[in-house]
Order: structure tokens, then C-alpha cells, then sequence
């Protein structure tokens, strides 16, 4: 079973003033895949704080997956990519390219992602953008990599037929 941590990375919404929508529906779309979620955070667009916590997750409380929603854009707050690249041991950088070209089949804006994933210890990062709709259709590409992704990340045998085309 993946462990899996949620991280919503939003000043207004840390604030009161924006409903984090996006975290609840990751924690959603995660226990479809059975994935069991161990926390869900709410912080702000602070590179410190960012970096913390992405530490903690993986150096100390052993969470398999990260996601993080928001702070992927190019605004001058946006820091979500600088501080997991911070944070990360490796990139995995087809994680990204993939969710900014499948989102681009959907909208030409998803080029102004600038999410990245990565791997600290044991454990996979990756920066999904902020909206529910890009949420939701990220995890739509995500899903059916992330269990084989986790197991090679692991050291572990995939499950039978994870790695190879069906």
C-alpha cells in the first residue's frame, strides 16, 4: 500500500481567504488508487517552510509519495519548484513533462506549469498545479505509474505487469 502525504501550498489559502479544494480532492483520488493518506498539510508559499517539510516527509515520517498542489505558476510567490528542487536527491523529470504535455492536449496554459518531480530518499515528489480540474486530470496520467514508480524507487519488484505495456 502507498503512503502518501498531501501538501497544499497556498498564502491565501493558509489565510481563509481561498477554500482548499485541491488537497481534498487529491486525498480522494488517492484512496481510489488505495492509497492510504498519513497527513495533509496547509502552508505557505514560503521556500523555507516548503523545504521542511518535503525534508520531513521523506527523511523522517517514511511517506512513499508526496504531492503538492499549487504554487507551480510563474507568479513572483510561486516558489513550489525551486524548493523541491531544493529538496530532491533526483529528478525525474518525465514525471513533469508528462502532466505539462497531457495538459496541454486540454489547454495551451498548462505550458506555464513549472512543476517538477523528484526523488528524496525513498521518496517521490511532485508538484501538481493548484486548480481542481488540473488536480484531477494530473492524477488521471499519474495513477497508473505511480504504484510501479514507487516500487523501482523502493528497490522492490514491481507488481506483476506494472512496468511493461498490457
Amino acid at each position: 500500500m502507498i503512503r502518501a502525504a498531501v501538501v497544499t501550498i497556498s498564502d491565501k489559502g493558509l489565510r481563509g481567504e481561498r477554500e482548499d479544494t485541491s488537497g481534498p480532492l487529491l486525498c480522494d483520488l488517492l484512496a481510489e488508487m488505495s492509497a492510504q493518506v498519513i497527513g495533509t498539510y496547509l502552508i505557505p508559499d514560503e521556500t523555507e517552510q516548503i523545504t521542511a517539510l518535503l525534508a520531513r516527509l521523506a527523511d523522517t515520517d517514511g511517506v512513499d509519495l508526496v504531492l503538492t498542489t499549487s504554487g507551480t505558476g510563474p507568479s513572483p510567490r510561486d516558489v513550489t519548484p525551486e524548493a523541491t528542487r531544493a529538496v530532491i536527491e533526483r529528478e525525474m523529470p518525465g514525471l513533469a513533462e508528462l502532466l505539462r504535455w497531457d495538459g496541454y492536449q486540454r489547454t495551451p496554459f498548462a505550458v506555464l506549469s513549472r512543476g517538477v518531480a523528484g526523488i528524496r530518499r525513498r521518496t517521490l515528489i511532485v508538484n501538481l498545479p493548484g486548480s481542481p480540474k488540473a488536480v484531477r486530470e494530473g492524477m488521471e496520467v499519474l495513477a497508473p505509474l505511480l504504484p510501479a514508480a514507487i516500487a523501482l524507487i523502493k528497490d522492490e519488484t514491481p507488481v506483476d505487469g506494472l512496468c511493461a505495456p498490457q
